[in-house]
């Protein structure tokens, strides 16, 4: 499940693009409000037929065929006007401006029409480009994996994107049912970049390590090799270096009613049991992937908890647990984990994506990975790495 969600302006560059663009969109009406207010006003002396003329021209610079053909209206409504205060009809001057106006206006629509049709070209092909990239990077999790079934679940929440800088994945091996769950610090192709990596140490150490320990650390490597390539390509390669932390948390179900996970500075998995959901804190706290500096024991241990048949295990991200309605209240996953422990994989997923939706009002501010697993058959020795 997938689905792209616009997040709230912000303040940084995005708010600041969409002020600038919401004001370019209101140029032509002021324009025309301050024509109207110099012809009713003595000073009318100032020929104000261009700016008149422009009004269409400008509209089609930002708004489409509509708001072109709003603006072309506007301006006729105001040179009529004007025109009727002041007596000028009968004026070769007057039939001119509205001759002008009328020929700008129709190549206005034509072109505001034409360069409309061109940006939902391109912003299809790009829509395209992403979810290949997206069948790539966040492939779906199978629904069957050994002794449990799977689901998962993608929600981007930046306008228009549909891969992010959350990653997961799910893959059965030799040692068990092993998960992964993280989230990039930042947002956009840097973050794009760093899941990218993780994920791809991840797919490939899952199946020759035997200990979930050092898949965590070929994680690691991986990124810090990334982040120290990225670093010597431009300046400031120190911060290049600190923005590339990962945080992410990592599930194996091997032979056995346990589930083992070690978490490197990621929200921990909620467990679901006869309606009581509980999360599972990791005995001790450790920092995220590309911040190994700051580890003085020993790089990760496993804490195994149970995980019998009809238990449901949640990994997510923290854009489900800090989404925030409009009294800045944040989602309640634990709550709503509970009220749906009857529904199916998919109907929980679903009924999740509407519970985040009708929190925030459709406006995520960050991205959203979930992966929700149930235990459903009796753990067999060999069971979950056949």
């Amino acid at each position: 499940m997938r689905a792209p969600l616009r997040s709230p302006p912000g303040p940084g560059a995005g708010g600041h693009h969409q002020v600038l663009f919401a004001l370019a969109e209101g140029l032509p009406f002021a324009i025309a409000l301050a024509v109207l207010v110099i012809e009713l006003t003595p000073a009318h002396v100032v020929y104000t037929g261009p700016l008149l003329v422009a009004t269409p021209a400008l509209a089609a610079v930002t708004m489409g065929p509509k708001g072109t053909l709003a603006a072309a209206a506007v301006a006729l409504g105001v040179s009529v006007a004007t025109a009727t205060h002041n007596q000028a009809w009968g004026g070769q001057q007057v039939y001119t401006n509205l001759v002008a106006l009328f020929l700008v206006s129709v190549a206005s629509v034509i072109t505001s029409r034409a360069v409309r049709t061109r940006r939902e070209n391109e912003l299809n092909q790009i829509r395209r480009i992403a979810a290949a990239a997206q069948d790539v990077l966040l492939r779906p999790v199978p629904a069957r994996l050994g002794p449990v079934r799977a689901a998962s679940m993608y929600l981007a929440a930046e306008a228009g994107a549909q891969i992010g800088g959350d990653l997961y994945d799910a893959v059965q091996t030799r040692y068990g049912v092993r998960m992964i769950v993280g989230d990039v610090r930042g947002k956009g192709l840097p973050a794009v970049r760093a899941a990218a990596v993780v994920l791809g140490a991840f797919r490939e150490a899952v199946h020759y390590e035997d200990d979930l320990v050092e898949v965590v650390n070929h994680c690691g490597a991986a990124l810090r090799r990334d982040s120290a390539v990225a670093a010597a390509g431009r300046s400031g390669g120190e911060d290049a270096v600190l923005e590339g932390f990962v945080t992410v948390l990592l599930a194996q179900i091997p032979d056995g009613p346990d589930v083992e996970v070690i978490n490197r500075g990621h929200p921990p998995p909620l467990l679901l049991r006869n309606g009581t959901v509980r999360p599972l804190t990791p005995t001790t706290p450790l920092p995220p992937l590309g911040l190994e500096e700051f580890i003085s024991g020993p790089p990760g241990q496993l804490d195994s908890y149970r995980f019998a048949p009809g238990d449901r295990l949640l990994l997510h991200t923290d854009g489900v647990i800090e989404a925030r309605d409009g009294e800045n209240t944040f989602f309640d996953l634990p709550e709503a984990m509970a009220a749906m422990g009857d529904h199916t994989r998919l109907a929980f997923l679903e009924g999740l994506r509407r519970g985040l939706l009708r929190h925030t009002e459709g406006r995520l501010a960050d991205d959203v990975a979930v992966i929700v697993v149930d235990r459903i058959e009796d753990p067999v020795p060999g069971a979950a790495g056949a």
